[in-house]
């Protein structure tokens, strides 16, 4: 059974079109990675997951439940960190990982799930004394309370510094070994580069992609960037590389570095090109098209 099952969804607002006939399944096990520009639609999407708001048209379901026709059953079973939560400002740390036990009728430690999330020594401070990292922590905190097979996290790493996102990375990693699926949306591509195994990617409500890292690279041709370190360069360089079969791009990058974007099979065909003009190669890289340079190929943005 998928864990996310979204059939033809299409969300309208008077003239605007929030999302045109999303359409897609996340399978239970998985980490996926919900990806677009602002304004895409992805909050509108996690909105409807959660029954804040309702499809124009299509479905969208939780294990099998229908998230708006069936939301009590769709939710049971699910842990969120909604983008911008308001903590309660008068409860402590402590208080609130209290209250969603009490409400997901868990039976976890506050004390070790706020441990977990790395503000175990803010436990009885107010949440109005927490900085905007310190609540992410602590919304994140809640959503993992009771083992729920399903974590939806919008931004989850909004207001985290470095230490705090690859903490954050690490929580999620373990919740998938534990069986749980995890759907969360993201700006931040290295996030999701680094845990997800699918990515889908939204543009102006509609999808544009889903595949894995590896199978988005592949559709775009298996486009390589070749990085070269050269002795000097000189007149006609760039012109004699962009000649060669399988070049896309080729731009320099400072006095002695060349950025080519490629086919693999043209990699060495450069090195020759370059040879040929008395230029001395004093050092080169490959690089495999990150997850940024897909999103920018297929958005734009």
């Amino acid at each position: 059974m998928a864990a996310i099952d979204a059939s033809t969804v299409s969300k309208r607002y008077q003239t605007e079109i929030a999302l045109n006939g999303v359409d897609f399944t996340v399978e239970e096990g998985e980490t996926f990675g919900f990806l677009g520009p602002n304004g895409a639609g992805k909050s509108t999407f996690i909105n409807m997951l959660l029954d804040f708001a309702k499809p124009t048209d299509g479905t969208v379901s939780i294990f099998g439940h229908d998230c708006q026709q069936a939301g009590v059953a769709a939710r049971e079973r699910i842990g969120v960190l909604p983008e911008g939560y308001s903590v309660f400002n008068r409860l402590t740390g402590r208080q609130h990982i209290e209250y969603a036990i009490r409400s997901k009728e868990a039976d976890d430690d506050p004390i070790e799930v706020l441990n977990r999330v790395g503000i175990r020594d803010d436990a009885d401070r107010k949440a109005s004394d927490y900085s905007k990292g310190m609540a992410q922590r602590l919304v994140l905190g809640m959503a993992l309370v009771g083992e729920p097979d399903l974590l939806i996290l919008d931004e989850p790493s909004t207001g985290l510094d470095p230490n705090g996102a690859a903490q954050m990375r690490e929580i999620l990693r373990e919740e998938n070994e534990r069986g749980a699926t995890v759907f969360f949306s993201s700006h931040i591509l290295e996030q999701v580069e680094a845990v997800c195994d699918r990515v889908g990617i939204l543009q102006d409500g509609e999808l544009v992609a889903i595949d894995t890292i590896g199978g988005l690279r592949s559709s775009l041709g298996g486009e390589t960037k070749l990085v070269i370190t050269v002795s000097k360069l000189v007149d006609g360089t760039l012109d004699a590389i962009r000649a060669v079969d399988g070049v896309e791009t080729a731009v320099t990058a400072g006095d002695q570095t060349i950025e080519v974007t490629c086919i693999n099979d043209a990699k060495m065909d450069i090195l020759i090109e370059l040879r040929s003009l008395d230029v001395e190669v004093v050092n080169f890289r490959t690089d495999e098209a990150s997850l940024e340079d897909m999103f920018i190929e297929y958005t734009g943005a």
